[in-house]
């Protein structure tokens, strides 16, 4: 029985165990590993490593889907130079991602414009190319998320869902002041990540403002408590790079 004949229960049996990568590169792998004489060993290795690699390509290209994130907002559209010394050591620490096997949280703080959201996406994209799962939402669209499920009782589960992700990037809190209903479920959130997941978010409001946002001094204490308790703090007191980029084009002209 010549190979042509073999190929296809071969196919079939391939196509059951969901080895797509293999059965389209079996037979070209083949005749490269009796060109090469290889042994059976090498050239089962490599259908496996490119099948693995394939997986993995796949595998990452859904996380991106599934983030949300801005991906225009990525490290190569980051100008690093305008960052302070100390903040570029906390980035490449950062980029490691070591942070979030210890659930350490990412808390970025400083006037609009400044690359805040820019630099935590950037950094999440990063680290979803390092096999890592990683959610982007409004901070303004998340409350609202929150009482949905909270009224249809099911906010268990999304609290639940949500703490799967490696991190959390909550975007832009205490942009939009919302009410205190919003804030209680933001807090029984940021509750019940504490120590599970990472949360990585971004503030206009320091510390001192933080009442503004939850409305009450003990959940205020409370939120910042489990915010800061395992936290990398980034400090982007820099002008706005939109500000900058118009007033470049003005004098262009």
């Amino acid at each position: 029985m010549n190979q042509t004949e073999h190929r296809s229960p071969l196919d079939r049996s391939l196509k059951k165990l969901y080895l797509s990568t293999i059965r389209a590169c079996y037979q070209e792998e083949a005749d490269l590993a009796r060109q090469e004489s290889l042994s059976y060993e090498a050239y089962l290795q490599e259908l496996v490593v490119r099948e693995c690699e394939e997986r993995r390509h796949k595998r990452i290209a859904r996380y991106l889907r599934e983030s949300r994130l801005p991906q225009e907002k990525n490290l190569a559209s980051f100008d690093r130079k305008r960052l302070p010394t100390k903040i570029n050591g906390l980035v490449n620490s950062l980029l490691e991602g070591s942070f979030l096997d210890r659930c350490e949280n990412v808390l970025a703080f400083g006037n609009p414009g400044s690359g805040k959201t820019h630099l935590l996406c950037a950094i999440a994209q990063e680290l979803i190319n390092k096999d890592k799962r990683i959610f982007f939402t409004p901070c303004s669209l998340l409350v609202q998320e929150l009482l949905v499920a909270k009224r249809e009782l099911v906010l268990p589960k999304v609290l639940k869902k949500l703490s799967n992700y490696d991190a959390l990037i909550i975007d832009d809190l205490g942009y939009v002041q919302q009410s205190r209903e919003e804030m209680e479920v933001l807090f029984t959130l940021l509750a019940y990540c504490y120590e599970r997941s990472c949360i990585m978010l971004t503030s206009n409001l320091p510390f001192s403002q933080w009442e503004k946002i939850f409305k009450d001094p003990m959940t205020t204490a409370a939120a910042i408590d489990r915010l800061v308790h395992h936290s990398v703090i980034l400090e982007l007191n820099l002008s706005s790079y939109r500000l900058e980029k118009a007033k470049q084009k003005i004098e262009e002209k």
